[in-house]
């Protein structure tokens, strides 16, 4: 759950900021919401969580 919040929040801030310097436009956006939507109430909403929360858990082990 942390991970999936983590990643709603880092694309919500790029969306934002691509509105910000206007190179993706409302009708663009509204699209992608409506397609994100649409894939959360499909049967591969389970696979893309599983999938988030491994990149998740692989960026958690790296040390730096």
């Amino acid at each position: 759950m942390l991970v999936t919040m983590s990643a709603a929040l880092l694309l919500g801030l790029l969306i934002w900021f691509l509105l910000r310097i206007r190179y993706l436009r409302w009708v663009e956006f509204l699209l992608c919401s409506v397609f994100g939507f649409l894939v959360a109430t499909t049967a591969a909403a389970p696979a893309i969580r599983a999938a988030l929360e491994g990149v998740g858990g692989f960026l958690g082990q790296l040390h730096f």
